[in-house]
C-alpha cells in the first residue's frame, strides 16, 4: 500500500515533539511492514527510508497529494474532503462545539467520547528509541515532562507537590530561574541523555489541569519504571490504573499517593507499557481503519462534535 502520512510540523523531532515522533514511529513501523510509505511534512523535513514532501498551508491540500498514492493519513484537522481515501488524527483539543470530518480518530477513549465517538487509537512509542532501562540506575528525583511554559501542564503544582515531599524536582521541557534550590531545569532533551534523566526519576508528577487527549509522557515515564501520580482529567484515569500510579484532584492526596512512590513495582510499570502502548500495536490499530475507508466506508455516520464546554475555572486542583 502507498501511504501518505501528513503533518503540518518539521520531522524528525530531535529534542521536543509530540506528533512529530508518533508520525515519524508509525512511517517506520508501516515502512518494515512492506507499505511504501512517504511524508507530506513541515519545512525543512528529512527522512532516509522514506520520500519527503514538503506541506505548504497556502495550499489546498488536495493539490498535495501525488496522484499514485493508496491512502493519505493527515494530523491535523482538514476543512475539505479528500479525493483519496484517508483518514485524520486528532492530536489535540479545541473550542467547543467544534465538528470534525466524519474520518476523524482521537488517541483515547476519553478523547474519542468527549467527541460522541468511539473511534480511537493510542499512541504508540518506538522502545528502540529510548533504548533499555537500567534497573540499577540511582532514582535521584521527581520528574516534570513537558512543555514547562504551558500553564495547562501545571508545573507549579508539581513544584508545590515535590516540596512538600522534599524531594528534588527534574523538569524535562523548559528553561528558567528554579522556584527553589530542589528544581533543577534540564531544558528540551532528547535521545540518551532525556532517556536517562527519566530513567533516574522517582515517579512522574502530572497534576495537568485540562483534558489531556492522551499524555505521552506518561506512558514514557512508566517505560522507564517511573510510577505516575496526575489529576483526573482526560485520558489520565485509564491510562493510570491503580498499580502503576494514582490520580487525583486533590494536592494532599497526591501528596500522601507520591510520598509511597516505592511501593510500585518498577518492572511492572514497564511490562505495562510494552504490554499497551508500543508503535507495533499503534500500527496494527491504524491499519484497520485504513482498511475501513478503502473499501468505501466512513469512520463515521455523523461528523464528531466537541461536546464538552470548559474553562480554566472547570479544572479545579484542591488543597
Amino acid at each position: 500500500m502507498k501511504i501518505l502520512l501528513v503533518c503540518d510540523l518539521k520531522i524528525p523531532a530531535l529534542l521536543y515533539g509530540g506528533t512529530e515522533r508518533i508520525v515519524w514511529w508509525l512511517g517506520e513501523e508501516l515502512t518494515k511492514r512492506g507499505h511504501e510509505v512517504s511524508f507530506l511534512s513541515g519545512q525543512g523535513s528529512s527522512c532516509e527510508f522514506a520520500k519527503v514532501y514538503i506541506y505548504n498551508p497556502n495550499v489546498k491540500l488536495n493539490d498535495q497529494i501525488p496522484a499514485d498514492i493508496d491512502l493519505v493519513h493527515v494530523n491535523f484537522p482538514i476543512k475539505e474532503a479528500l479525493k483519496t481515501p484517508y483518514i485524520v488524527t486528532l492530536h489535540g483539543n479545541s473550542a467547543p462545539e467544534t465538528v470534525y470530518d466524519k474520518n476523524t480518530v482521537f488517541i483515547s477513549k476519553n478523547h474519542a467520547e468527549r467527541h460522541g465517538s468511539d473511534v480511537f487509537v493510542y499512541n504508540g512509542i518506538d522502545f528502540n528509541e529510548y533504548g533499555p532501562v537500567d534497573w540499577s540506575l540511582k532514582r535521584e528525583h521527581f520528574l516534570f515532562l513537558g512543555k514547562a511554559s504551558r500553564s495547562k501542564k501545571n508545573l507549579k503544582g508539581c513544584v508545590k507537590i515535590s516540596k512538600e515531599l522534599n524531594e528534588k524536582l527534574a523538569v524535562i521541557g523548559g528553561r528558567g530561574i528554579p522556584f527553589n534550590r530542589t528544581v533543577k531545569y534540564k531544558g528540551f532533551l532528547g535521545g540518551e541523555k532525556k532517556s536517562k534523566v527519566i530513567n533516574q526519576s522517582k515517579a512522574l508528577l502530572f497534576p495537568v489541569v485540562w483534558h489531556e487527549p492522551f499524555g505521552l509522557a506518561i506512558v514514557e515515564s512508566l517505560y522507564f519504571g517511573a510510577p505516575v501520580f496526575g489529576s483526573t482529567y482526560g485520558s489520565l484515569p485509564e491510562l493510570i490504573p491503580s498499580d502503576v500510579g494514582f490520580v487525583s484532584n486533590s494536592y494532599s492526596e497526591l501528596i500522601d499517593a507520591a510520598s509511597n512512590f516505592g511501593a510500585y513495582n518498577r518492572k511492572y510499570c514497564h511490562e505495562y507499557v510494552c504490554d499497551r502502548f508500543s508503535v507495533k500495536q499503534m500500527a496494527d490499530g491504524y491499519l484497520e481503519l485504513y482498511e475501513k475507508v478503502l473499501n468505501g466506508n466512513s469512520l463515521h455516520k455523523d461528523a464528531p462534535i466537541h461536546k464538552l464546554k470548559v474553562g480554566k475555572r472547570h479544572y479545579p486542583m484542591f488543597d
